[in-house]
């Protein structure tokens, strides 16, 4: 009887704890990729964060020249991709061209840069 409540219990446990150990074996996995991805200012779908980039990344977008990649820094931070042009800093062709390769993340990363160059500028 103790033999077959021992059984019941191990085979309870094991069915118990195989969600769990599968749960925490998914995160330790994806966890380098993101690691990869978090220094620099591209996504992991290889979109470039216009609150974050640099002049050269910037550069490299159709249509954005070393100019336009300036004045997009200068005029940071942006709530939005949209804000390139409702403010006027490219033009709607250029906004047409890039709109599918850019973001604007928020997050201390994002703001504490773009804070420095918006307090100069003010």
């Amino acid at each position: 009887m103790k033999l077959g409540f021992y059984i019941v219990t191990v085979w309870l446990s094991a069915l118990l704890a195989a969600p769990v150990a599968a749960q925490t074996a998914s995160p330790s996995k994806s966890a380098p990729s993101a690691a990869a991805t978090a220094p620099g200012s591209q996504e992991r779908e290889g979109l470039v964060d216009i609150n974050a980039a640099s002049a050269e990344e910037l550069d490299r977008l159709p249509g954005v020249g070393p100019v336009r990649a300036k004045a997009i820094i200068s005029h940071r931070p942006y709530s939005g991709k949209d804000d390139l042009v409702q403010r006027k800093i490219i033009p709607q062709n250029v906004y047409d061209q890039i709109k599918d390769k850019i973001i604007a993340r928020q997050g201390p990363r994002a703001s504490s840069r773009s804070t420095g160059s918006a307090s100069k500028s003010r």
